[in-house]
């Protein structure tokens, strides 16, 4: 994400304004690799249980969406970036309560990893690969840690991507960060929704999870973060500490990126360029401010 901004706007409407004008940068800048499939609806883009991975990119990729989040809306713009670039690209809808639509990701996280093992399952079947790769935007970057820790995931998983996981937790104070992205989530945003306090530092959730080594063996580690999160605080907790993993500053990329919790898991292309390198390392070039239009 670059910044085009006025004088005297407060920090957080230049974030903002500068992730509306590169949402739309993203939808008229021709580029190289940009095609129809980049603004395809998602059941032309990904999604297809037909989709059979290539020599090049062998493995499936999982979308995992964050709280308040869903499998659509999350994604519509890294969704059809990975798939653009040949990749087969799934996501699935979890924590899902009664009597809510749209807004997911809020069950007990223990639950929500179930949700996820039988999901890769499916994945796997359809696309007869023998490992997919995950890619999750907070909630979802930090949800799958356990899937691969006590579900058995790390058998079935080659790499874990995680944009702006809380995988140390956060505060509640800090959650309220996304009000202003979701309208009407005031009733929801209180510990009596299971995600939510699953997600507080020094949880029972957060401290089983953390228990141990931050990884497991045998599945390669990337965390995306960036400096002006404002939902999981401070931003350093959300990295990992082991032998297999990278974590990036977005902002060591692109100094004036100015991506927080929301934008950099939804919209920013400089995020998405590292994510595309982490899911084939092999092949990874150079992410830069010019990424954003690349």
């Amino acid at each position: 994400m670059l910044p085009w901004t006025r004088a005297r706007r407060t920090p957080r409407a230049r974030r903002t304004l500068a992730a509306l004008i590169l949402a739309v940068a993203a939808l008229l800048t021709p580029t190289a690799t940009a095609t129809a499939a980049e603004t395809a609806a998602p059941s032309s883009g990904w999604n297809d249980y037909s989709c059979r991975p290539s020599t090049d990119h062998p493995r499936p990729v999982v979308l995992v969406h964050g709280t308040f989040g869903n499998s659509v809306d999350n994604w519509l713009v890294l969704a059809p970036y990975l798939v653009n670039r040949g990749y087969c690209v799934f996501s699935l809808d979890y924590g899902q309560l009664p009597g809510v639509p749209l807004f997911n990701g809020l069950g007990p996280i223990d639950k929500s990893a179930e949700q996820l093992d039988a999901y890769v399952d499916r994945v796997l079947d359809a696309t007869g690969a023998p490992k997919a790769d995950i890619v999750g935007h907070s909630q979802g970057g930090m949800m799958p840690n356990y899937y691969l820790k006590f579900l058995g995931g790390a058998d079935k998983v080659n790499a874990l991507v995680g944009i702006a996981p809380d995988n140390h937790g956060t505060t509640l104070l800090g959650l309220t960060g996304l009000l202003p992205y979701f309208p009407g989530i005031d009733d929801l945003l209180t510990t009596n929704t299971p995600a939510l306090a699953d997600q507080v530092a020094g949880s029972a959730f957060i401290t089983k999870l953390n228990a141990g080594d931050d990884t497991v063996p045998g599945v390669h580690y990337t965390v995306i973060s960036t400096r002006y999160d404002e939902v999981v605080t401070p931003y350093r907790t959300q990295y990992l500490d082991g032998p297999d993993v990278n974590n990036v500053l977005l902002q060591d990329l692109c100094p004036v990126d100015l991506s927080e919790h929301v934008a950099i898991g939804t919209i920013d292309r400089v995020a998405f360029h590292e994510v595309a390198n982490a899911l084939d390392p092999a092949h990874a070039t150079p992410t830069t401010c010019a990424s954003a239009i690349g």
